[in-house]
């Protein structure tokens, strides 16, 4: 296998962008044939293939940006001979049985790599997750075959082509974007396997839990399996809302509560605490390990402290109450209290900018910007997905906006892009019942509002006591560059923007 390479791009060039590939993936190609155009800011510079053969992977696509010396794909050698008995099937239904060999040999020349994809701006290296697929499988161009899990999101590999399975890389191993973790082997190679193997006998080994038979994806990713094979439910009566027809973890959770009342009361009788064992050691996941040091980091940096206040939460339930069904049929989106939270938040960091800014060094960078981070909980742990420009969202835009990122964090969707650049975090520990917590800053952030669970409490109010709906606020932020005042005067604002919503219409 012969390697493109990156030219030397002239004295002062650095990089180049990839303008254009003249072949795909598995097209025959011929030494010094035209492959890619590179262009720089000064000229444009061709790549010819190094070798007779087949353009075996490419690793820089359209757009990217590369420098000298870099690898932009492969050529396997030997290859092109592959083109011959293709365009003859009459002759080579007459080959001998020697012919088998060489036969074998051009299909294994044809092999696709199976590369770590891009994963993020930042994003080094990654785990390997479980193999939906074994080595020697049969596998079906865009079938889904491994979850890579980095420190921030998990991201799906797919077959690149119809063929055969090898695996080069194991569950657990740490990889990096652009490696090799299998490969393919060509479509002819894939239905030989098929044949000969005894299919009936094969089905078996997979349950229901790994496959959905007639679905437009029929594998399932690990953590889908997981909640299947968990909750014992039929894919086959799971509604699918991912990509390609596949079914997601958020459709699996949903089938849960879906499912008939008999199932749950067969599964009732748990198993003694005899039949387990006394303690259990688990690898904690890359996100969880990230969490974890990224948490600990925040605590040993800034100088965090709480501050906390409550919020008589009458009128935004009142105004909710009248107005939650009309606004749900203009708008397609429920009206949450998020919504009224995140404008006034926005509303709180236009008064304290101290607020919505961090320290970088011996500098402090105020934002004008609102990007409010959303901390959702999932079941692989707590991410923070990004609401761009709050500021300039009406409540209906706030709600979908915050939905769409929840549905995405559910479903291990997140792209990069949606869990960078925060200016503030707002999380609700209320949720999940929580009355008061000290939530821990998101770095380099300098504030975070923890919101809490809404209880019925008796309250003074002009000389009688009353039942009013009460939430504790708790802002926890960095001492370094918001003092005491600020922060209190930040869940004051809060305060008086949600006990008076009409407030923020009038702009007072």
């Amino acid at each position: 296998m012969a390697d493109i390479l990156t030219p030397a791009l002239g004295e002062s060039v650095t990089e180049a962008t990839i303008a254009k590939w003249t072949k795909k993936v598995g097209d025959a190609v011929k030494k010094d044939e035209l492959l890619v155009e590179l262009e720089t800011d000064k000229v444009s510079l061709e790549v010819v293939s190094p070798a007779d053969g087949v353009l075996g992977d490419i690793k820089a696509a359209e757009g990217d940006t590369v420098v000298p010396g870099a690898v932009l794909g492969s050529v396997t050698e030997g290859a092109s001979a592959a083109a011959a008995p293709a365009a003859a099937p009459a002759k080579a239904a007459k080959a001998d049985t020697k012919a088998a060999p060489a036969a074998a040999a051009q299909a294994a020349a044809a092999a696709i790599d199976i590369t770590v994809p891009v994963m993020g701006e930042s994003v080094a290296e990654g785990s390997m997750g479980k193999w939906v697929k074994k080595n020697g499988d049969a596998v079906k161009k865009d079938e889904l075959l491994v979850e890579i899990e980095t420190d921030k999101v998990a991201v799906e590999v797919s077959a690149p082509a119809d063929g055969v399975l090898t695996i080069a890389a194991d569950e657990g191993a740490t990889v990096t974007p652009g490696q090799k973790i299998g490969s393919i082997s060509g479509s002819g190679a894939a239905s030989a396997p098929a044949a000969s193997a005894p299919t009936p006998a094969a089905a078996p080994a997979n349950t229901g839990s790994a496959q959905v038979s007639g679905s437009k994806n029929e594998t399932l990713s690990p953590a889908v399996q997981r909640v299947v094979g968990e909750n014992n439910l039929d894919p086959k009566a799971i509604a699918a809302t991912g990509p390609k027809g596949n079914i997601t973890k958020a459709d699996a959770i949903a089938a849960i509560g879906q499912a008939s009342a008999p199932a749950p009361a067969a599964a009732a009788p748990a198993a003694p605490r005899a039949d387990q064992p006394r303690e259990e050691r688990v690898k904690m996941t890359r996100l969880r390990q990230t969490i974890a040091r990224r948490l600990k980091e925040s605590q040993n940096t800034a100088a965090q402290l709480t501050t906390f206040n409550e919020v008589d939460m009458t009128n935004v339930m009142a105004l909710r109450a009248q107005y939650k069904e009309v606004f749900e049929k203009r708008h397609g989106v429920k009206l949450g209290f998020m919504s009224f939270f995140t404008k006034a938040v926005v509303a709180a960091l236009h008064e304290i900018p101290a607020v919505n800014a961090e320290i970088d060094g011996a500098d402090i960078i105020y934002k004008n910007h609102y990007d409010i981070g959303v901390a959702v909980g999932t079941d692989k742990g707590l991410v923070v997905p990004v609401l761009r420009d709050a500021d300039t969202l009406s409540l209906a835009g706030i709600e979908k906006g915050i939905g769409a990122l929840g549905k995405a964090a559910r479903d291990g969707a997140l792209t990069m892009d949606q869990m960078q650049g925060g200016t503030f975090t707002i999380t609700n520990g209320g949720t999940y019942g929580s009355l008061m917590s000290t939530p821990i800053l998101n770095a380099p952030q300098s504030g975070i509002l923890g919101m809490h669970n809404i209880v019925q409490r008796p309250m003074a109010i002009n000389g009688e006591v009353k039942i009013r709906p009460m939430m504790y606020l708790a802002l926890s932020y960095d001492h370094r560059i918001v003092d005491g005042k600020e922060a209190v005067t930040f869940l004051v604002r809060i305060k008086e923007l949600l006990e008076d919503p009409q407030r923020a219409l009038l702009d007072l």
